[in-house]
């Protein structure tokens, strides 16, 4: 076995053994896209299915066209899951479909590897129980804050609590792999301005066409609560911005100034390395679990919104403390966050040396060219 074939079955122990915590004679339903489609890697269903079958798990092939507008999974599908012991989405379905409360299942795992390198690399390799345990103290911290505030290089600056909130934050009813990003948390009790370069994109809900917009300069979103209130910058960019809402929202039948939430990417081994312009679709569905980027949840009520507004670099400050801080993740700074790194091992490894290829631009910016 070469050194890729190690990395890829450590990548796949850690998928099948500590996130979907199975068994050896369990069965494993892959679903994929059909070849031809380029979202995900075409070998790369394969690649798990191997070392999954020679890890001793029963594999079913399961492919499937991509529908960009699809509404629930087919009864054939909905059957062959719930016979499985542990479904994998290695397709766009499972990313449609997560926010559906008819689907929780603690057996569904979406793969947010999108491609054979990134699985096999210290994205996929790092321990999953360690970014779960993660994610549960940023979450615990996040909920009982008095105070959180957002800003950025480009000139974000938002405020606001989660605190007395009277309901659980909204987060997906599948398990994410690799895990790498906290729950949403509700923008209600926010208020302040979202500075955005480069573009508008989609959030992996629906795929509609054009997926994305231009911007030529810095656009800020001025928002309160639930509600994007103005938006200011070049008057051509913010035409360009209520026209596409506006079209969104129209297809949808959606409110086009609604904000769901937001939250920050935790892994720091997550990794784009092109250009978000070579593939918003790939880079609007891959590249958020970066610490670089956080992104707010908008354009309709029901999560996750059609239209992802994204911040780059955030420096995130919880009752004072700068837990991100110009987009690294400092997970020393939470509470217990040091007992954390010495218990998983392969926390500290990543967090020692973090991917920083998040799909900017040659201007070092997001950008639609």
């Amino acid at each position: 076995m070469d050194q890729f074939d190690k990395k890829a079955r450590a990548a796949v122990e850690n998928l099948l053994f500590q996130c979907a915590e199975g068994t050896p004679g369990d069965t494993l339903l892959i679903v994929h896209e059909n070849l031809g489609h380029d979202y995900y890697d075409a070998n790369l269903h394969r690649l798990i299915s191997n070392h999954a079958t020679a890890l001793g798990f029963l594999v079913e092939l399961f492919p499937i066209e991509f529908d960009p507008d699809v509404k629930a999974p087919s009864a054939e599908l909905i059957k062959a899951t719930s016979s499985a012991d542990h479904t994998l989405f290695v397709a766009r379905l499972g990313d449609q479909i997560r926010f559906r409360t008819d689907t929780q299942n603690n057996n569904k795992i979406i793969s947010y590897a999108i491609d054979s390198d990134t699985l096999a690399s210290e994205f996929g390799i790092a321990d999953y129980k360690g970014f779960e345990a993660l994610k549960v103290t940023i979450n615990n911290l996040m909920m009982k804050a008095d105070a959180i505030h957002v800003t950025c290089p480009a000139g974000s600056d938002f405020a606001g609590y989660v605190k007395n909130f009277d309901k659980e934050p909204v987060d997906v009813t599948m398990k994410r792999f690799p895990m790498s990003i906290f729950s949403p948390l509700p923008a209600v009790n926010f208020d302040g301005c979202i500075a955005q370069n480069g573009f508008l994109v989609g959030t992996g809900s629906q795929y509609y066409a054009p997926y994305a917009c231009e911007f030529k300069k810095t656009l800020f979103v001025e928002f309160s609560g639930n509600k994007i209130t103005d938006f200011r910058g070049d008057t051509a960019d913010i035409v360009t911005a209520k026209n596409h809402y506006d079209f969104v929202a129209k297809k949808y039948g959606i409110n086009p100034n609604y904000v769901h939430s937001w939250h920050a990417g935790m892994h720091p081994s997550c990794s784009f390395k092109f250009p978000a312009s070579k593939s918003f679709e790939r880079w609007s569905g891959a590249a958020f679990g970066n610490p670089r980027l956080l992104h707010f949840h908008t354009c309709g009520e029901n999560p996750p919104g059609e239209i992802s507004l994204n911040i780059v670099d955030p420096t995130i400050s919880v009752d004072g403390e700068k837990i991100w801080d110009a987009g690294q993740l400092h997970p020393e700074r939470l509470p217990n966050g040091k007992d954390l790194l010495a218990e998983y091992p392969s926390l500290a490894r990543a967090f020692a040396n973090p991917a920083k290829d998040i799909g900017l631009g040659e201007n070092g910016l997001l950008s639609f060219t």
